[in-house]
């Protein structure tokens, strides 16, 4: 196989093998609208990147974060309903981005490779940066864990058992930030929520545990990608969108199979 397929699968299995577990808490805690409105926040840290000259990558870590944490902030407070803010911020990011690209003028890029991004043109150092990254994301996810669990099951007991619930969480969104600025190259900013989305909810009817359900996520996202490279260069698709349809197909076979288990909650 050329280099360039290597490349791309090696990149998108590490995102998917990162995305699983992570994607099983925003299945467990309903957050799929959360992941949406970073993913959407990233286009402006994609127009403020080439506005101040700086590593995209950077651009958009640092406008997850910031929209990250102002959600944490702005949900403490309980004036607006979640769903409320999560639009507000969402969409304001989104425009906000379209509207710095506008400024640009003598900017020309290609919006489709950062929507639904550009997974065969993955290189070396887009390796580095989702190996180290998705390591980093799996080391500090696996040292609150535990807390993180509890806190998804009922957070005010878990407070009372002496958890870091509001720590734990903050570190949460924070780690998803981290992964939609890793993996945006890969399936794009508008289809990043579905790879962490649906191998996850494929895993859900066959796992025993949560733990379980982690690995079992991280293995329909690996053959979703698979899948979605292969079929991309077999029927010429957009290889992104091939990926998420993989995962879907993945998905809706998991319906057909019979279950041994109920679904896994977090215990």
């Amino acid at each position: 196989m050329p280099e360039f397929v290597w490349h791309a699968l090696l990149g998108g299995m590490g995102v998917a093998c990162v995305a699983g577990p992570l994607g099983c808490f925003v299945v467990w805690r309903r957050m799929a609208y959360f992941g949406d409105t970073l993913s959407h926040s990233a286009l402006l840290g994609v127009a403020l990147g080439f506005l101040l000259g700086v590593d995209l990558r950077i651009g958009i870590l640092a406008v997850c974060l910031i929209a990250g944490l102002m959600l944490v902030a702005m949900q403490g407070r309980r004036r607006l309903a979640s769903d409320t803010l999560l639009g507000i911020i969402a969409h304001t990011a989104l425009s906000l981005g379209m509207v710095t690209i506008a400024f640009l003028p003598s900017l020309r890029i290609d919006l489709m490779g950062y929507l639904f991004g550009d997974i065969l043109a993955i290189g070396r150092d887009d390796l580095i940066t989702i190996a180290l990254g998705g390591l980093l994301v799996l080391l500090v996810l696996a040292s609150i864990w535990r807390g993180l669990l509890a806190a998804t099951v009922h957070e005010d007991l878990a407070r009372v058992e002496g958890v870091p619930a509001a720590r734990d969480n903050l570190v949460f969104v924070l780690l998803l930030a981290l992964v939609v600025a890793v993996a945006m190259k890969v399936v794009g900013m508008l289809l990043i929520t579905a790879l962490l989305i649906i191998p996850a909810a494929a895993a859900r009817r066959f796992a025993s545990s949560p733990e379980h359900m982690a690995v079992l996520a991280a293995l329909a996202g690996v053959l979703a990608v698979m899948g979605g490279v292969f079929g991309s260069l077999h029927w010429d698709t957009p290889a992104g969108p091939s990926i998420v349809v993989a995962a879907a197909t993945l998905f809706l076979l998991s319906l057909l199979w019979p279950s041994r288990h109920s679904r896994p909650r977090p215990s």
